[in-house]
């Protein structure tokens, strides 16, 4: 009797094998706030409508952060490459008219410049800031570059009225003034994000190739005619 007792003892008085079933990496139905104070939510139970407006915020935002550069800011945290896809078929558009009318087999590798122009440079800048010692990661770093094509876009828009009208050196100069503008601007909006990321002796060696990448670009736009 007592060894009976003992055991029902033993039983009661073993470990609990009561825990949490919550399983890892799953979004409850609720709102939570991450650790940056960003609220998670669970796109798989609303709408999507929702979901899209949400996202088109987030992309409206970065445009933003672009057009008024701050060092911190949503851009790098909460990366996407929606915006920089936006861009780059939006300026690949308006650029491969500028081959002949009678040439039409020239669209094609012209829109494909600008893309293989866009991405793979993208992808040598990134390569280059992580070899420097860079904190970033790639796609962070190619979301902050194609964002910050805005200015480049914004002036390939008013070069492109421009060129409605019949060309004269003032309007040219004008052409040179916007593009130079937007290109100023593009590369001092990359260095504000990208150049915290980087060694403080090694930030002119990861401005440079910034600085071609845009350089590149804002020549397609100033030489498009």
């Amino acid at each position: 009797m007592d060894a009976r007792l003992d055991m029902f003892e033993d039983v009661n008085t073993s470990p609990s094998l009561e825990g949490d079933m919550s399983i890892p990496g799953k979004r409850t139905t609720t709102t939570t706030t991450a650790q940056h104070g960003v609220p998670e939510y669970n796109t798989l139970d609303e709408p999507i409508r929702e979901t899209v407006l949400r996202d088109m915020r987030a992309v409206g935002i970065k445009f933003y952060h672009v057009l008024y550069p701050k060092e911190k800011s949503s851009l790098l945290r909460d990366w996407d490459l929606w915006g920089p896809l936006v861009l780059c078929t939006f300026m690949a558009t308006i650029l491969q008219g500028s081959s002949s009318a009678d040439s039409m087999s020239d669209n094609g590798p012209e829109f494909a410049q600008v893309f293989v122009i866009v991405w793979i440079g993208a992808a040598i800048v990134t390569l280059n800031s992580k070899l420097l010692g860079g904190n970033i990661s790639f796609f962070q770093s190619v979301c902050v570059l194609g964002y910050c094509l805005t200015p480049v876009a914004l002036s390939l828009i008013i070069c492109r009225i421009i060129l409605l009208s019949t060309q004269t050196r003032f309007l040219f100069f004008l052409r040179f003034v916007t593009t130079t503008l937007g290109f100023a601007w593009a590369t001092y909006a990359s260095f504000i994000f990208l150049g915290q990321s980087q060694p403080p002796h090694r930030k002119p060696l990861a401005v440079y190739p910034i600085f071609l990448f845009f350089f590149i670009i804002s020549w397609l736009v100033l030489s498009h005619n």
